[in-house]
């Protein structure tokens, strides 16, 4: 299995992934499909940001980071949201997200980038480091459970004097 940055040629398929992964999950399909579609739309899309993992020619897994910004009294901080990581239902439980995650996480930190936020389930992301983005003083927008508003921090200092609410892009309006 290899975890490659997507190419247009992929989103299709990408498309239908998404879909079948969150349709079949506990939460259920949420426009996760159409917000990828936002993201890629936005000026600040990154390409190399967006992955798929891929096995005999099929794509059995995808993530997306994009840009966020920490509102704070000191400074404003640019990071990153994962959103959304998706695998095939079939394929779950073999260790492709945690290979996507691990494969964003590199490029992140070698993109400069402070931190990763995540909206998602806390069993799941505390594996790989996420907290609870409220230990910070990192707050969200809207309303969501503390244990799901996580966050992790890319850089030593990457979460310091950053106390303030995450805002996202317009994507996700």
């Amino acid at each position: 299995m290899i975890v490659r940055t997507i190419t247009q040629a992929d989103y299709h398929e990408v498309d239908q992934l998404i879909r079948k992964a969150f349709t079949s999950s506990s939460y259920g399909y949420g426009n996760e499909a159409e917000l990828v579609q936002k993201i890629r739309a936005e000026k600040h899309y990154q390409n190399e940001l967006e992955v798929v993992a891929v096995e005999d020619q099929q794509i059995l897994g995808h993530g997306l980071l994009s840009d966020v910004v920490i509102e704070s009294k000191e400074v404003d901080r640019v990071g990153l949201v994962l959103a959304p990581l998706s695998v095939l239902p079939d394929c779950q439980q073999r260790g492709i997200g945690k290979l996507i995650m691990s494969e964003l996480e590199r490029r992140a930190t070698e993109l400069g980038y402070p931190y990763i936020s995540i909206l998602g389930h806390p069993t799941y992301y505390t594996r790989f480091g996420y907290t609870a983005a409220k230990n910070f003083g990192i707050v969200p927008p809207f309303e969501v459970p503390d244990e799901a508003f996580l966050i992790k921090p890319l850089t030593k200092d990457g979460l310091k004097n950053c106390e303030g609410i995450l805002r996202y892009s317009q994507a996700f309006a």
